[in-house]
């Protein structure tokens, strides 16, 4: 069996330009720590998307959210929030009302379940964050958030909060 040098395998790889390599190389990355989220979340019948969403509904409780509001934002994009609250309030996570005053508006709280549930999940998202980056330093994280924070800048709404 032949051994390929870093070098050789490093000439093997082609791209079309500089912003598709760092296109790929921040797909990768994504995928390759995704899947420790995902294995994390999987044990509890969650998902990454889901977990986000009960982040924010206990950062905003007690209030209650609209759930437009809610959905923009999402760390990524939810195209079916409904479908998403549907099974967290299926689960006893969440729960929705209409207002009196404006029927077409439907707010979201979380409740006593879906925050036990968040608690309970602490020290497990905290391992599975020191897994995926914690053999980084903190000043090449710090470099690394002003990087992506650059890359996306021209691509966040005015109003978002990751500006």
């Amino acid at each position: 069996m032949v051994s390929v040098s870093a070098p050789a395998r490093a000439s093997k790889r082609r791209f079309d330009s500089p912003q598709q390599e760092v296109f790929l190389s921040l797909w990768r990355t994504y995928d390759r720590l995704r899947s420790l989220e995902d294995e994390l979340f999987g044990r509890h019948g969650l998902t990454a998307q889901q977990y986000n969403a009960l982040r924010l509904l206990r950062a905003a409780h007690p209030r209650k959210v609209p759930t437009l509001s809610l959905g923009s934002k999402l760390i990524s994009r939810a195209p079916d929030i409904t479908r998403l609250l549907d099974k967290l309030a299926e689960r006893g996570f969440v729960e929705r009302e209409r207002p009196s005053d404006n029927r077409r508006v439907v707010l979201v709280g979380i409740t006593a379940d879906g925050t036990r549930l968040l608690e309970d999940l602490n020290a497990e998202v905290r391992d599975c964050h020191l897994r995926q980056l914690g053999h980084l330093e903190s000043a090449e994280m710090k470099s690394l958030v002003e990087l992506l924070r650059k890359a996306r800048q021209p691509h966040e709404p005015q109003a978002s909060d990751w500006r």
